[in-house]
């Protein structure tokens, strides 16, 4: 993903938005690092367009508080296969 890195960064935040990704989806969809991605869309973006950081910190914050119930249902899953 070429450009200006504010740009990338408003990029990535609109696609995590709009699609209520995750850091780790939208670094595949764009194909960067989830480091990339964290420091666009928190330390960039707050610098340049702070509603934009304010509206994507919410969908983050929201993806952080069920980020344990993911973990613990990909496990259940795992665990599952494996006994069938």
């Amino acid at each position: 993903m070429k450009g200006l890195p504010e740009e990338r960064a408003a990029e990535l935040a609109r696609y995590i938005i709009r699609n209520n990704a995750t850091v780790r989806q939208a670094a595949a969809k764009f194909g960067i690092s989830k480091s990339t991605v964290h420091k666009d869309v928190t330390d960039r973006l707050r610098l340049t367009n702070r509603q934009l950081y304010e509206e994507v910190k919410s969908v983050l914050d929201e993806n952080k508080a069920e980020r344990h119930i993911r973990g613990g249902m990909a496990t259940k899953m795992k665990y599952k296969q494996q006994h069938d």
